[in-house]
């Protein structure tokens, strides 16, 4: 979804991934509309090493980026604390998710966030004059948390909620050390949108679908349906056109869907989506 609304607004946009299938695929199948959208080697995000050679890969190509997309995540190990009974209770939690899973669960969707905007620090940096064209505090970092690091629910996954709480306040924390460099960090939350995560397939494009009554029994989305493709552009394009003075880190938070906002997107011309 980044990608394609990046692409659609002129970007050059990069897009890596651990299966090359599958950054292959959405390189191929979607029609940039003006811009680019390009397959990169696989990375894994978890590693250092593997950040390092996709930096360096980007390096080759670009002398600087203006906008990081850290979107890699996993679900983790779900166990629904639905009993009332004690015993039952810890039964049910502690031989349904193990100490390896919540380990796993936060090195990709919080570590891997902060080695990867770390490891493109100096790319995004040098988009600021006099080596690039941009501002100070016009390039930028957009983190891909979720409303389910906000909610007070587990909705059956410990380890994932507060891994996302965590991604959460590790944008609050990067937006106050990072803003000296001149880079911008920000984060969307968003609600039920169809991925591979929440529909648990995808066809040959990429592509998910989240039938609305999966959306409904949740009991808690006012709209009663999943988020759509073009909200979740709007996020994006909103915060890459967000004031440069602005400072303070901003979070979309959204249940199931992006308020619209209004926003002309600046043709930018090269950006990582991970």
């Amino acid at each position: 979804m980044a990608a394609q609304a990046l692409s659609a607004n002129g970007a050059k946009v990069y897009i890596t991934s651990r299966r090359p299938e599958a950054i292959e695929n959405a390189a191929n199948s979607h029609d940039p509309s003006g811009g680019q959208i390009i397959a990169l080697q696989t990375t894994d995000v978890t590693s250092k090493d593997s950040l390092q050679q996709l930096v360096k890969e980007v390096e080759k190509r670009e002398k600087h980026i203006d906008l990081l997309v850290c979107n890699a995540g996993i679900p983790g190990p779900k166990a629904p604390p639905e009993q009332t009974d004690a015993q039952a209770l810890k039964d049910n939690l502690w031989n349904n998710e193990s100490v390896e899973e919540w380990q796993d669960t936060y090195k990709t969707d919080v570590t891997s966030v902060y080695f990867t905007t770390v490891a493109f620090l100096p790319l995004l940096q040098a988009a600021i004059k006099p080596k690039g064209p941009s501002e100070s505090l016009e390039p930028s970092v957009i983190v891909i948390s979720s409303m389910s690091g906000i909610m007070r629910e587990s909705q059956g996954h410990f380890a994932y909620n507060t891994a996302k709480g965590g991604t959460v306040h590790l944008t609050k924390l990067m937006s106050a050390e990072f803003q000296k460099t001149g880079i911008r960090v920000n984060s969307i939350a968003p609600g039920y949108f169809p991925s591979e995560m929440t529909a648990k397939s995808s066809d040959e494009n990429q592509k998910s679908e989240l039938p609305d009554e999966k959306v409904q029994e949740k009991g808690h989305v006012p709209k009663q349906r999943g988020g759509r493709e073009e909200e979740m552009g709007m996020g994006i394009v909103s915060l890459i056109d967000r004031n440069p003075s602005q400072q303070d880190p901003l979070t979309f938070f959204s249940f199931s869907w992006l308020r619209t906002i209004t926003s002309t997107a600046r043709s930018l011309p090269s950006m990582v989506v991970s």
